[in-house]
């Protein structure tokens, strides 16, 4: 499990923008343990495949 901080680094956003994700959805699948919050390395993997594009037509 990851911490945010470590999430933020590994992705190269803010934690600001990280939080924004999980308040709209659309970022990285996270769970929530008491108050904190843990992101999977295989969910964050994930993510980023789905998320990776080879142009900018593709979306929308």
């Amino acid at each position: 499990m990851m911490t945010e901080t470590l999430t933020c680094e590994l992705l190269s956003v803010s934690a600001r923008t990280l939080q924004a994700w999980r308040l709209r959805g659309g970022g990285p699948p996270f769970v929530k343990i008491g108050k904190s919050v843990r992101y999977k390395r295989r969910d964050i993997t994930a993510w980023l495949s789905a998320n990776t594009l080879t142009s900018t037509s593709q979306r929308g």
